[in-house]
């Protein structure tokens, strides 16, 4: 484990101290409220200093959260979080980066970023919010979406093989895998804490549902369940769970041990004020 650079140092704060004044536009009931609450209070058990930390976004519904938040946000363009969040982390080293999307933008637009990022294994925390849709466009299948599902976008399923994430990152090279559900928030907490604390990248797959264009997600409550394996550093055999797990299983999967990824970071060459000498008309 590594020890948060942006831990603060004076008065305890708490979950609402990470809160902006911007009220969440979600439909209600959706499950990325609970994930909001749970991020905070993540932010607050490892009390990280808020001007120390960022979360960076895309685009979706999901892809809001930054604006919700008193941290310092960066909402960028569609499936290019990402990239963005590794130019913050390897020129700012000293800072909390935590990058928070959904599985369209994360894994269809953004998919090359995705592999890459895992890859790279640079010191940051990735939060994908998974319904199994697109909610913004209405309803779109997504990657995730299994391939029967019948909708009015997609009469009778799309017959696509649905993009299992968590195989993915690990076969990529992500450091740190875990799976959580929307549904409990205070165990969601914990495991983005524990990714946050973790080296190098860290994947959190967050079972959140959208009952509006996939009502049948309430389910997931009754399905979702702790793991019944321990987290492991054996790659081959995290492999072999996640190849038989069914969607469900709560926790943390894998956490593995390489370093890092952070070259030297020198000092800069020019100021912001030569910058904006560029920028003037």
């Amino acid at each position: 484990m590594t020890t948060c650079p942006s831990a603060v140092d004076e008065a305890p704060l708490t979950a609402g101290d990470y809160k902006s004044d911007y009220k969440p536009i979600w439909c209600p009931g959706c499950g990325d409220y609970s994930v909001l609450l749970a991020l905070t209070k993540a932010f607050a058990q490892l009390q990280l200093r808020p001007e120390l930390t960022s979360v960076v976004s895309g685009i979706g519904c999901s892809s809001r959260i930054p604006a919700y938040t008193s941290t310092y946000g960066f909402h960028g363009v569609h499936g290019r979080s990402l990239a963005a969040a590794t130019g913050l982390k390897i020129s700012r080293p000293d800072m909390t980066v935590v990058v928070t999307g959904g599985d369209g933008d994360g894994y269809s637009i953004g998919g090359n970023h995705f592999l890459h990022a895992c890859r790279r294994n640079v010191d940051m925390t990735y939060i994908v919010m998974d319904n199994h849709v697109y909610g913004m466009t209405k309803g779109q299948p997504s990657p995730t979406t299994e391939p029967d599902w019948n909708s009015k976008l997609s009469p009778g399923g799309t017959g696509l093989r649905a993009f299992h994430p968590m195989v993915i990152a690990l076969a990529a090279g992500a450091n740190f895998v875990a799976r959580a559900f929307a549904g409990d928030p205070n165990g969601t907490a914990d495991i983005i804490a524990q990714a946050i604390k973790a080296p190098g990248f860290s994947f959190v797959e967050i079972l959140s549902p959208c009952v509006t264009f996939r009502p049948e997600q309430r389910d997931w409550k009754s399905v979702a369940r702790p793991s019944p394996v321990p987290p492991t550093n054996d790659g081959a055999r995290a492999a072999r769970r996640l190849m038989t797990d069914d969607g469900f299983n709560i926790g943390v999967l894998y956490q593995g041990e390489r370093p890092p990824y952070q070259p030297p970071v020198g000092k800069a060459r020019r100021t912001v004020a030569d910058l904006e000498r560029e920028f003037a008309l």
